[in-house]
């Protein structure tokens, strides 16, 4: 469906930092493991909350330990800009559940957690391996096609991913028309389109094509707030809240189960 370097292509521009395969780490350091494994729970962190906050997620000492010498240096050096992630395939990507939507073109209507749910139609998926992950899957919902909604299972949103993934997504303010502004938090939208508007396109070095890349996501209706405008939802992150706060409202709040790419 997609050439495997642009699947790491894609991953790399969502986290800001380089996302290579496990194997690549382990052809020259044979039964080690790294230090900076991404999993799918550490990639829903980086994604919404940024490289930073994932890497003092992944190895809280060490990054302790960077932070201290930071304060007797005088050396202004980045650590998350060059850091390299690495992903174990058969426990990141769940390609069963891949899907080419790009001639896929609906007619009927859907519906996921009680909220119309537009497909990714003209994008290709490329899934990641959420089922088991957050306790039980009442939040997903059953699998198979269905145009109907269960008890339990989440909506559906999407969200560009930010101008410097690095960054994560959580804003200070959102601009959605003259006047509106809706505070700082975690944005997303059930409109595909709406979410394109704001999505970050790379150059694929694999093949020489252009992408545009949008995360797939289901949001907590519970933790959600519908804005002025309802194709936008935030979940709210007041000014002054921890990180370690932060994550844990990330982590009851929002989950991506999909990277879209759409070649433009």
């Amino acid at each position: 469906m997609l050439d495997e370097g642009v699947r790491y292509e894609a991953l790399s521009v969502a986290m800001g930092a380089t996302v290579r395969p496990l194997s690549d780490f382990q052809r020259n350091n044979p039964g080690k493991t790294p230090d900076n494994l991404l999993t799918v729970e550490g990639f829903l962190i980086g994604s919404v909350l940024g490289v930073t906050s994932l890497l003092q997620w992944l190895n809280p000492v060490s990054w302790l330990a960077w932070g201290v010498s930071k304060l007797f240096f005088s050396e202004d050096k980045s650590k998350a800009t060059d850091t390299k992630l690495y992903v174990d395939e058969a426990e990141f990507f769940d390609r069963e559940f891949d899907y080419d939507f790009t001639n896929v073109s609906d007619s009927e209507c859907f519906v996921r957690g009680d909220e119309g749910y537009k497909r990714p139609c003209g994008w290709k998926r490329i899934a990641l391996k959420v089922l088991d992950k957050y306790g039980d899957n009442t939040w997903l919902g059953p699998n198979g096609f269905r145009t109907h909604s269960v008890t339990g299972e989440w909506p559906v949103s999407y969200h560009g991913t930010s101008e410097d993934g690095a960054k994560g997504i959580i804003q200070s303010h959102y601009k959605a028309g003259a006047r509106q502004l809706y505070g700082r938090g975690i944005y997303s939208t059930p409109d595909l389109s709406q979410a394109s508007g704001y999505a970050r396109d790379f150059l694929s070095k694999t093949n020489g094509k252009t992408y545009r890349m949008v995360l797939q996501n289901r949001i907590n209706p519970a933790q959600r707030k519908i804005c002025k405008r309802v194709d936008y939802w935030l979940v709210p992150v007041n000014d002054g809240t921890s990180e370690e706060e932060e994550r844990r409202i990330v982590e009851r709040s929002i989950r991506p189960y999909g990277i879209l790419l759409r070649e433009i």
